[in-house]
């Protein structure tokens, strides 16, 4: 079924991540979490990293529909990205929040904080709690460790906003998240 899924418009993908789970089975343990927020990234876009071409660093989002793309951001942290579109067109959907779901004790050892609702409520908070680290860059996520899982499916109203954190293309709504969920970034 997630191999399907994998075909669809990246918009689309991004709003279909809503309510899956992604899964970490690390030496240390397992986490679950399930992804609450996504932001879609097109390879017209001019606020996706594959705008300009491919490099180096960008090159996992030319890759595979389903791999990981991890990057490093702000000189001190990790994002999670899931490449969507066909091999040769760079487009990803950026994984913005999670619930944390299993493995909690975890996640807040990893983050060194009590506070279940900012465990996961961001790109970079999401990476660390789940112990995603560059290693997993490249990595199919229909594979353990590191993997999506569907489970039944919740019924949710889905929130269309602008993207966070942009300088480029900030009025396009291109994330998405569940309405009313605790976890989100920010929910506004």
């Amino acid at each position: 079924m997630l191999q399907k899924l994998f075909k669809k418009d990246t918009k689309d993908f991004a709003q279909e991540l809503l309510g899956m789970y992604l899964i970490h089975e690390s030496p240390e343990g397992k986490t679950i979490g399930k992804i609450v927020e996504t932001e879609a990234y097109l390879w017209n876009d001019p606020a996706a990293h594959s705008f300009r071409g491919k490099t180096m660093r960008n090159s996992p989002m030319f890759g595979k529909p389903g791999t990981a793309y991890v990057y490093f951001t702000y000189g001190m942290h990790y994002c999670f990205n899931v490449v969507t579109a066909n091999v040769g067109i760079g487009e990803a959907v950026l994984i913005r929040a999670l619930e944390p779901i299993e493995g909690i004790e975890l996640m807040k050892k990893r983050r060194k904080r009590e506070d279940l609702y900012n465990l996961c409520n961001g790109p970079a908070k999401l990476v660390q709690a789940m112990g995603i680290s560059k290693e997993h860059n490249t990595h199919f996520l229909l594979h353990k460790p590191l993997y999506l899982e569907e489970r039944k499916k919740e019924m949710f109203s889905i929130v269309k906003k602008t993207r966070i954190g942009i300088s480029l293309a900030k009025n396009k709504l291109f994330r998405f998240y569940i309405k009313g969920n605790d976890f989100v970034s920010f929910p506004v």
